[in-house]
């Protein structure tokens, strides 16, 4: 008789993500300015490697240079990671790199919606920033190849944690303000995200301004600012409390 050889393919999950990202979230219009993009700084190869995060499985993607040409709501803001978490322990299994789109849609750096294969199931999904708080579902997925969707701006979305995320015009956004990325907002003593945006700008002319790709730049316009209009000293006070300087607040993810 003859013999058939059988082959197990891993199922590939498709994912309609939604986040917005609080620094450049305009609150009327709930879109996210695109900044970075019209000055001519995101990068064209994801900033995480870099910055330390390991376990990316598409680490040292390039985005396809055309993305940066669209506009309107649809116009890159920035890269993001995309993380699968252990669904009993939240570890994380694998995470990747992406873009955000100025209404929040995320994307892979080639245009295209994100179809992922998962490393085990069932998985928590959190997102992640570099100067924002990351946030996760409370709730698990068991990825099989069918369409996952997350919409992390939506309140009926249940997160792990107490106020993982801002609200804003009665959307969640991620917290922005995290210069150190250390998983705290501090405005003063020890590792506070405050000085880092002072010496950023030089550490002695508080009015000085300087552009670039810098965690210090809280609000993502590609400038940052320490004093007056739009700087990126008073989004960590007012993500604190706003009157209480001493106070702090901590990131939400395990």
């Amino acid at each position: 008789s003859s013999t058939c050889a059988l082959v197990t393919g891993t199922a590939i999950t498709g994912m309609d993500l939604h986040m917005f990202l609080q620094g450049p979230l305009d609150a009327p219009s709930l879109l996210m300015a695109d900044n970075l993009r019209t000055g001519g700084l995101v990068p064209a190869t994801e900033p995480y490697s870099a910055l330390g995060f390991s376990g990316i499985a598409n680490a040292g993607v390039s985005l396809s240079p055309a993305l940066l040409n669209t506009t309107g709501n649809n116009a890159v803001v920035d890269w993001v990671l995309v993380e699968a978490r252990h669904g009993t322990n939240s570890t994380v299994l694998r995470s990747w790199a992406m873009l955000v789109q100025r209404d929040g849609d995320l994307m892979l750096p080639d245009g295209s919606t994100p179809g992922l294969v998962f490393p085990s199931s069932p998985v928590r999904i959190a997102v992640r920033h570099r100067n924002h708080f990351g946030a996760m579902t409370n709730g698990t997925f068991a990825p099989n190849g069918t369409l996952l969707s997350v919409d992390f701006t939506l309140n009926s979305t249940v997160l792990y944690g107490t106020s993982a995320t801002a609200t804003v015009n009665g959307r969640r956004a991620l917290w922005c303000g995290d210069t150190n990325n250390d998983g705290a907002l501090r405005y003063t003593g020890n590792d506070n995200d405050r000085d880092p945006v002072l010496v950023r700008i030089g550490g002695s002319i508080p009015t000085a301004t300087v552009g670039g790709y810098y965690r210090e730049d809280v609000t993502l316009d590609g400038s940052v600012r320490y004093t007056g209009s739009g700087n990126d000293r008073d989004a960590i006070l007012l993500n604190i409390g706003g009157s209480t300087p001493t106070a702090t607040r901590t990131a939400q993810l395990p």
